[in-house]
């Protein structure tokens, strides 16, 4: 699936529907002369049936839990010798 159909969902979901429609995904698709497969628009509308979007974000950042990340903080560059510029020398 692409993420496009994902985006629609949630546009119409940040439009004040509660639980798109297929139709739904495919006036935003289409608004913006995007490919349209109904199969596609239908799975994703069928899986998130009888559920709350909310609840969907919740249920997927539990899941991310587990994969742990980054946190390690960032890579300290030092200078090494050399003449580059820099000022701070009094002009000549």
């Amino acid at each position: 699936m692409s993420m496009k159909y994902a985006a629609a969902y949630l546009m119409a979901v940040l439009a004040g529907k509660d639980s798109p429609s297929a139709a739904d995904i495919q006036k935003i698709l289409e608004s913006v002369e995007a490919e349209y497969d109904a199969s596609i628009a239908e799975k994703l509308v069928s899986e998130l049936e009888g559920k709350t979007i909310h609840e969907v974000i919740a249920a997927g950042k539990e899941k991310l839990k587990g994969f742990g990340g980054g946190g390690g903080g960032g890579v300290v560059v030092a200078a090494v010798g050399g003449g580059g510029g820099g000022g701070g020398g009094a002009a000549a």
